[in-house]
This record gives structure tokens, sequence and C-alpha cells, in this order.
């Protein structure tokens, strides 16, 4: 099991590896090792260099190595083509909740919430003050951002737009090509930032812009990137003639195969949580809650504590409901 190693064992998440994605292989144990075999090689992987494997397409698995990767701490993730869609995951690299736990703190107060939420249009709008905007006026500044970015590349690429159309839940059923389009590339872009926010350790569902879905937290990432990845792109395609869903797929995968994005992800969710000059501590820290101090160590012993209270006219009885029963025959 993934607590079998000492955390202190492990390589820390920013040293290793971001992601290594596998497709058409079978992944397999030898040792301390993953070995990926395909019909042209065979690589060897030590398992915890590396932060998240992501399994693509054609590609099996042996239970050792899925055993190894959890016990090096290092996630699994099963996607699409070069990690542009998010089907499934195991746990992440991080051996400790701390960043989830700080997410949870910073959602749940409004004014760190408001805080978080600043910064993230603070990242869209480089060269403007957004540090005293409410939600309304960020709303409406990203809204008119939005739009004034897809006329700029409709006049670019000569592509007729008149608004954005698409249908929750299936990205390709609705809107002329260029909709289609970007509403499958975005399906894309969500996929690789799942996949970093679950490699992480963080949560998809607490979301500061978006909220109430499980990948909310996913959109409000996922929102950073686009202007610079999918709307250019889908308009690209639609312009040379490219509309099917799988062109924009490949295409964004293409764009995203040199690993820079997910590199930047990872940094940026981290930038949004985390105090300046605060760490990422991934270690299992295995503390017991309490009201009074915060937490107290865990795998001790508390009911000694409890017995050096106790006096000559203590009583500890353990009782159950009165049931009707026969008594024993003897």
């Amino acid at each position: 099991m993934w607590w079998l190693s000492n955390p202190q064992d492990l390589h820390r998440i920013e040293d290793r590896i971001s992601t290594l994605y596998v497709e058409k292989c079978h992944i397999d144990r030898d040792d301390n090792a993953v070995v990926l075999v395909n019909r042209e090689r065979t690589v060897r992987v030590p398992a915890a260099l590396v932060a998240t494997v992501l399994v693509g397409p054609g590609t099996r698995v042996t239970s050792a190595a899925v055993r190894l990767l959890a016990d090096s701490g290092t996630a699994m993730c099963w996607v699409g083509d070069r990690g542009v869609r998010m089907y499934a995951a195991g746990l992440g690299p991080s051996r400790g909740a701390g960043l989830l736990m700080r997410q949870a703190y910073l959602v749940t107060r409004t004014k760190e919430r408001l805080t978080v939420a600043r910064h993230m249009y603070g990242k869209r709008f480089p060269d403007e003050d957004v540090s005293q905007a409410t939600m309304q006026q960020l709303r409406g500044r990203e809204g008119a951002r939005v739009k004034k970015i897809y006329r700029e590349h409709a006049a670019r690429t000569g592509v007729e737009w008149n608004r954005r159309v698409y249908t929750p839940g299936d990205p390709y059923a609705a809107g002329d090509d260029v909709n289609r389009l970007l509403s499958a590339g975005h399906s894309c872009l969500y996929g690789i930032c799942h996949a970093a926010i679950v490699g992480i350790g963080a949560s998809p569902a607490l979301g500061f812009v978006h909220t109430g879905g499980a990948t909310s937290f996913v959109l409000d990432i996922a929102d950073l990137y686009k202007a610079e990845y999918t709307i250019p792109l889908a308009f690209d395609l639609a312009a040379s003639g490219h509309v099917e869903e799988r062109d924009i797929r490949t295409a964004f995968r293409d764009k995203v195969a040199d690993g820079h994005l997910m590199a930047r992800i990872v940094h940026d969710i981290k930038d949004l949580l985390l105090e300046e000059g605060a760490h990422d501590r991934d270690d299992d820290a295995m503390h017991l809650w309490d009201e009074f101090d915060g937490h107290v160590p865990g795998g001790v012993n508390w009911a000694a504590d409890l017995a050096d209270q106790w006096d000559g006219d203590t009583v500890l009885g353990v009782t159950g409901p009165d049931i009707d029963q026969q008594p024993p025959p003897w």
C-alpha cells in the first residue's frame, strides 16, 4: 500500500519529473522500477522520480506496477491522447493533505476566497489593478475580455463569428464549426488541468469562481489558459477547414506535448493557494484533530492519559440497549 514507504525516503514533488505519458505499452514492475514495454523497446523508470503517470490509450498495467507506483507516492491518471482528457485517477503523489486543507480554508472564507479569485483574474489582466474589484466587476471584465478575444481571432482568420453556443455534457453537439471546435478543445484543456490538480493533491471540486460542481476548480484553472491555447487553435482549424473533433484534439495534444503547460498549471495552482514564501508539505502527518491544540500526534495510546485522571471512585462502563432474552440454562 502507498503508505509503506517512509515519506523521508521519497523525492519531494517539486524535485520529480512532473508527468510521464504512456500509451500503447505494457506497464510492469522489475524490483523498484516501472518497466514500459512496447514492440520497439523497453524502458525502465524509477517510480519515485515521477509525480504523475498519465496512462494513455492502448495501455495495460499489472497489479504489481500499480502497487509500486502507489507505494512511491506516484499518482496514476487514466487519460486520452497526450493527457488531453481525464477519465479516472488514483491517489496523488502528495503524502499529506496540506494543500487540500489550505484550499478548503480559503474557499470557505469570503475574504480569502475573494482574494484568490482576484488573483486568478489578475493573471488574465496583468496590466490592471483588480485588488479592490468585486466579483461582479471581475465577471464583467472577463466577459468583455473574452468577447474581444473572439472578435480578434475571427478578424484574424476570417472565420464568421456570432456568439458562443454549446451544449453542457456534449461538447460537439451544438453551434457552428468553430463553436463545436471550441467546446471540444476546452474539454481537452479541462482534462489536462484535472490531471494536474489531482496529481498535486488539490481538490477538483473546491472552486473559487465556479462553484457547486465536482470539477469547479478544474474550470477555474482552465480559464487561465483558454485565450492562449484553445481559442486561437479553434479559429485556426476552422479557417483551414479542419472542423472535426479529432482535429482539435490532436492539434491540442501536439501543442502541449512538450509538457510546459502541465508544469505551468502546477506552478499556478501553488501560487494561488499557498502564501508567499510557503512550501507545500507533502509528508504524511498522521495527526488527530484537537479542538484546543489544533492537532495531536496519531499512533499514540491516548487511553494512558485518561487512566492517569482516574481515582479510586472512578468506574468505566460500557452498556447497550436492554433486550428481552432468556437467561442461559447453566
